[in-house]
Formats: C-alpha cells, sequence, structure tokens
C-alpha cells in the first residue's frame, strides 16, 4: 500500500436502497416467471464472463482487499466463478421431498422464490462470500438487493459490468455501496425485503436478527467464532504443526474457520509448540509479504512489549517491499506491540504460543 486511495465508492443512503427495493420488486414476477433454464443460462453468461476477466477480477480482489495474488487467483476469483456455475445447473437438478399418507394421499415439498433479498457480505473473502450469497437468491428466482463489504467493493463493482454484460434483466440484481450503519442497516429494516443474508461479527448479527426478527424476515446469519484444533498424543506433529500454521496464517488469518487455540495431551504439547514456531519463522523468512507471519516471532511471554516491537522492527525491515509506506509500517510495528494485548481479535495468533493459559491440555 501507498496510502493513497485509488478509487471512491458511494455513500448510499435510505433512499438508495428504497430505490433499489422498487426496481427489485419490479423485476421479480418477469425474473421468477422465468423458465429454469433461462434463468440457469443467464448465471451461467455471469459465471463465464468473470472467467474470461479473470487477471483483471484477480489484481483487483489483491488491490483492494492487500491479499497475494496468488491466493486471489487460486482460492477467490475461481470460488466466485464456481458458486454461480454450481447454482446456474443446481436449479435445474430440484428433488423434492415426499411423503406417503397411507390411504389418503402424498404429501410433498416445493421451492417457491420468496420476492425480494437482501445479502450483506464481508471483506475477509469479498468476491467469494458476495458470489456464494447472490448466487442461490438468483437462481431460485428471488431479485437481490446487495451490499458488498464498504472496505473492499472493488470486485463487486466489476460483477456489475459484467451482470450486464451477460443479460442480466434490469432490477434483477442490485449492487448497493455504502457503510453498514446506513445502507446495510437499511437493508435489514426494509419491509418489502423478505429475507437477509449477512456474514460478519456477532454484535452486529444479534441486531439483525433483533431488528428482522419481528419482522418476521427470513434470516441466514454467519457470525464469529472461536475455532479449535484438537491434537492426539498419536498426531504426527510435523504434519499437524504445518497443517495448523497454514490454517491459521492463510488468507492472513481473516477466516471464520482459521483455528484460535489447540487442544493438545500434555505429552506433546511442547513439541507441538516447538513444530509450530519452526514453521512460522520458516514462513516468515521465505515470504516477504505474508507479515503476520512476523507475530508468531513476538510470541515470548518473557519479553517485554518495547522488546518485541524493537527486535520486530529489525526483522521487518529486512523482510518488508522498500515500497511499503511508514503508515503500513507503523501499523505492523503497533500491532505486534498488541499481539498479546488484543488475542481476542481477528488478528490473534495460535494461543498455544502466544498465553500458555490458553492451553488447553487433556490426557494423562
Amino acid at each position: 500500500s501507498k496510502g493513497v486511495a485509488f478509487s471512491l465508492i458511494p455513500d448510499s443512503n435510505l433512499e438508495d436502497i428504497a430505490e433499489a427495493t422498487s426496481a427489485a420488486k419490479k423485476a421479480f414476477p418477469k425474473w421468477s416467471a422465468m423458465s429454469l433454464s433461462e434463468r440457469s443460462e443467464v448465471l451461467l453468461r455471469l459465471s463465464k464472463g468473470i472467467e474470461e476477466r479473470m487477471d483483471e477480477f484477480v489484481a483487483a480482489e489483491s488491490l483492494d482487499n492487500g491479499k497475494p495474488v496468488s491466493l486471489a487467483r487460486q482460492v477467490d476469483i475461481p470460488r466466485a466463478v464456481s458458486n454461480l456455475s454450481f447454482f446456474a445447473t443446481a436449479i435445474l437438478h430440484f428433488a423434492s421431498e415426499s411423503h406417503y399418507m397411507e390411504g389418503v394421499g402424498i404429501n410433498y415439498t416445493t421451492r417457491k422464490p420468496i420476492g425480494v433479498v437482501g445479502c450483506i457480505s464481508p471483506w475477509n473473502l469479498p468476491l467469494y462470500l458476495f458470489t456464494w450469497k447472490i448466487a442461490p437468491a438468483l437462481a431460485s428466482g428471488n431479485c437481490v438487493v446487495a451490499k458488498p463489504s464498504e472496505i473492499t467493493p472493488y470486485t463487486a463493482y466489476l460483477l456489475s459490468e459484467v451482470a450486464v454484460d451477460a443479460g442480466m434483466p434490469p432490477g434483477v440484481l442490485n449492487i448497493i455501496h455504502g457503510l453498514g450503519t446506513s445502507a446495510g442497516d437499511a437493508i435489514v429494516k426494509h419491509p418489502d425485503i423478505k429475507a437477509v443474508s449477512f456474514t460478519g461479527g456477532t454484535a452486529t448479527g444479534a441486531y439483525i436478527a433483533k431488528t428482522a426478527g419481528p419482522m418476521f424476515k427470513k434470516l441466514s446469519l454467519e457470525l464469529g467464532g472461536k475455532n479449535p484444533c484438537i491434537v492426539d498424543e498419536t498426531a504426527a506433529l510435523e504434519v499437524s504443526a504445518k497443517r495448523i500454521v497454514w490454517g491459521k496464517f492463510t488468507n492472513c488469518g481473516q477466516t471464520c474457520i482459521a483455528p484460535d487455540f489447540l487442544v493438545v495431551n500434555k505429552k506433546i504439547k511442547d513439541n507441538i509448540g516447538k513444530n509450530q514456531m519452526y514453521i512460522a519463522k520458516e514462513k516468515a523468512n521465505n515470504d516477504a509479504f505474508n507479515i503476520f507471519s512476523l507475530f508468531l516471532l513476538s510470541s515470548n511471554p518473557s519479553i517485554s512489549h518495547a522488546k518485541i516491537a524493537a527486535s520486530n522492527k529489525r526483522l521487518i525491515s529486512n523482510n518488508i517491499p522498500p515500497n511499503t509506506s511508514n503508515n503500513v509500517l507503523k501499523t505492523i510495528i503497533m500491532m505486534l506491540e498488541s499481539t498479546r494485548r488484543y488475542n481476542s481479535e481477528f488478528w490473534n495468533l495460535l494461543c498455544i504460543i502466544l498465553k500458555q493459559r490458553q492451553i488447553y491440555v487433556h490426557g494423562s
């Protein structure tokens, strides 16, 4: 990062959400009445359009989010392509349950579109999770008002261009940019939005449930949590350590499934810790762009915050690309200083190394 804004987005408000919802309502009768094959073809063209602009989407995701280009190319954008193609073909093979009522008849289940759906996605896997929400909603015949994270809106904007080229009917997919407290809140509260899908923080999810519940909206909430890794004494320690470190540091640890603490047998706790430290050091030395790998090097509880910061300034200066802005460098140092104090935040590290009291030991 050079610390310079490279683009601007609208700060959408209540009126913008009302306009988008009105457009979605207007488009719903025609879109929901389309045959399954027609809707499938539109979504397949959308998927293909992203694939044809793969390099552009990869570069945009990396620039906007800050993740490595390699990760965006291997995971984020291909998964967005797959999300759309999967649901585009899944609707062609819908299977329903039926229950025989002896001597009376048969009960069976059908699935019908509900109307306008609100989708609010996070910043850690921008297009990946954005398409994961909108694809099933669109495939099943709903129209969508969708808000990407205001932190990472770039690829959602590019998706809107592809949607037009793919022949998506006007009003079917409405992409709104803005803050969660204004645009997102308006989506949750709008009476004509019948369902809300949200991925993000637990406190925000609780607010959405409290707000949308009395309105009898359907809700899908994917919220935060704490994920343990359980390591038994029979485990292959080197393999386990590699997989744990990989799970923690992939995408800089910014995934809902990244392990936050370990449950280990006390017979192996020292060895598993040493294996992780070695692997993390190798990762830090070999990957100059994976800044968060350096956190593991500041994890000795006996070292003061000042010494941690001083030692990591030297380490960082040898690993950070020379064009990294001073603001970014200061932020990294600050986070290194704060590692043990803010272990409950998303930046936290494997607690087996950071805080001895969070090693959960089992067995005899």
